[in-house]
């Protein structure tokens, strides 16, 4: 499975001076799915996946540093949270091959601590949409590397906005569930994302 672009191609024409573009680049920065618009660097990106491939989950991996950590040796709450955020908009900049950005995050759910030296595990997969609103279902486990049996420590909803070059709204497409854990990850999404709007968020 490929999530990374095959290749980008210049919008330029022939090469007429020096210093114009006029290549095919096979290879992508990761900055690419991390909020840098090609588009402003004059290059277009050609259809590299199907509709299937772009609904599959992202799966990010992460070292706890000891940096990463408080003074009781176990992983930040607010560093876990980014993490989470992280593979959130690649999952939805995945999906709509837009640039994204986080307008709420459902109640995040600890369930238990990570420590130094442990490899973090984070899932995150599209479960729900709206005409302009993605929303991300984020599981976060710890795996030691004596025993690689993932400990969920930490799941929620991200809900992320589709926006063009001008940092506008704009429309993506629509998810629609199928099987009975993906109706039941939609129904709870839209559930939170209703809860939301109620209070005003």
């Amino acid at each position: 499975m490929n999530w990374f672009p095959d290749k980008m191609c210049s919008v330029h024409g022939p090469k007429k001076a020096e210093g114009e573009i006029n290549a095919t680049v096979k290879s992508v920065s990761f900055g690419t799915l991390c909020g840098v618009d090609s588009r402003e660097r004059g290059f277009r990106r050609e259809p590299y996946m199907d509709e299937n491939e772009k609904s599959d989950p992202v799966i990010q991996l992460n070292e706890v540093f000891p940096g990463d950590t408080n003074a009781l040796n176990t992983l930040f709450g607010g560093h876990l949270m980014s993490i989470m955020d992280t593979a959130a908009g690649m999952a939805a900049s995945k999906f709509c091959s837009e640039d994204v950005v986080t307008i709420s995050v459902d109640a995040l759910k600890f369930k238990r601590p990570a420590y130094q030296g442990d490899i973090i595990r984070t899932i995150a997969k599209v479960v729900w949409t709206s005409p302009r609103t993605i929303g991300v279902h984020v599981t976060s486990c710890r795996l030691s590397r004596k025993e690689w049996d993932p400990e969920e420590i930490c799941s929620g909803f991200f809900f992320m906005v589709a926006v063009d070059g001008s940092m506008k709204p704009t429309k993506v497409p629509q998810f629609t569930p199928d099987g009975e854990e993906e109706n039941r990850l939609h129904r709870m999404a839209k559930q939170a994302r209703d809860g939301m709007r109620a209070g005003g968020s």
